[in-house]
């Protein structure tokens, strides 16, 4: 008779790992991008269009208006994902492989627990910063060694180093504000607050002159997934599990993109990838083990999608 599994995942990690799953292949989809595209369409552009479909699923969920507390959160979220991530990543990609990016990228769970104390109000435990600093360590000795790192600090680097920090930020607070508003509506209405400023440089910035199928198809997906989709599944993750907690999934999202550049992009990924995959997974389970109180109570049932009222 076959033994029953006791083993149940969080609904936290388990929405976790979906939205580090989708953000997984955005620096690769953004490199094909801004090959035929202006990097500031490709930042702007795609909050844009995750802007209109985000009014029209705050529409169809007959959502209230957030307060004037909560506005000035999604301020903050919206510098953090809409704009300061996309952008600084969109300029850092057109004289960098998306290998290259993972190296400044793989700081963004450090990052983003930091924050998750600043602006979550959040205290993690000396076993938490043990396992994160491990795993970092490991992400960076492995992108450092096979990933494409050239050893040199460039104006690349330093957008890349930008975009981390001001990411963070946005995981943070939108994490935070999450437990009040829900995962879909915190994304939804950070891209509304924020169009305002994504239409006008949109629309300045668009040139399609140079634009393919590859392009429009890899544009589609930041637009999408980076930008829209994911974050639903992410933001409740982060709700639900803990800023500071979560956030450590995505450790395994360097590797992931380096993944993703070796098959799309043809870029060399060679057997560290695996060795490092399973550090990274043992760090990522010391993590989630680590009890880290939160500065608020998760929702005990995050939502993704609500359905219209009748």
């Amino acid at each position: 008779m076959r033994a029953k599994s006791n083993v149940i995942v969080p609904a936290g990690v388990t929405l976790g790992a979906l939205g580090v799953l989708g953000f997984s292949f955005s620096l690769p989809a953004t490199r094909l991008a801004v090959a035929g595209l202006d990097a500031w369409f490709v930042a702007f552009g795609r909050a844009f269009v995750a802007g209109l479909l985000a009014i029209g699923y705050l529409a169809l969920s007959r959502a209230p208006l957030p307060s004037a507390a909560q506005v000035r959160r999604l301020l903050i979220v919206a510098l953090g994902i809409v704009i300061g991530f996309p952008l600084f990543t969109s300029l850092a990609l057109t004289t960098q492989t998306s290998a290259h990016g993972a190296v400044v990228i793989a700081v963004l769970p450090m990052s983003t627990a930091i924050w998750a104390v600043a602006r979550a109000g959040e205290r993690p435990p000396l076993a938490f910063w043990l396992a994160s600093g491990a795993g970092l360590l490991a992400v960076l000795a492995f992108v450092a060694t096979g990933g494409g790192f050239s050893g040199s600090l460039s104006l690349a680097d330093a957008y890349l180093l930008i975009a981390v920090v001001l990411c963070g930020l946005g995981y943070a607070e939108g994490g935070a504000l999450s437990r009040e508003l829900g995962g879909a509506r915190t994304v939804c209405w950070a891209l509304v607050v924020s169009l305002p400023v994504t239409i006008p440089v949109s629309l300045y910035t668009a040139d399609f002159s140079r634009a393919d199928t590859v392009v429009w198809l890899s544009f589609a997906y930041v637009a999408l997934i980076s930008m829209f989709l994911g974050f639903f599944a992410w933001y409740a993750g982060l709700a639900a599990g803990g800023v500071a907690k979560i956030g450590q999934i995505q450790l395994a999202q360097p590797v992931l993109t380096l993944v993703w550049s070796a098959l799309v992009l043809g870029e060399p990924v060679g057997w560290p990838a695996l060795a490092t995959a399973a550090v990274v997974l043992v760090c990522v389970v010391l993590t989630q083990r680590s009890r880290v109180p939160s500065g608020g109570t998760p929702r005990s049932t995050p939502e993704i999608v609500r359905a219209p009222r009748p």
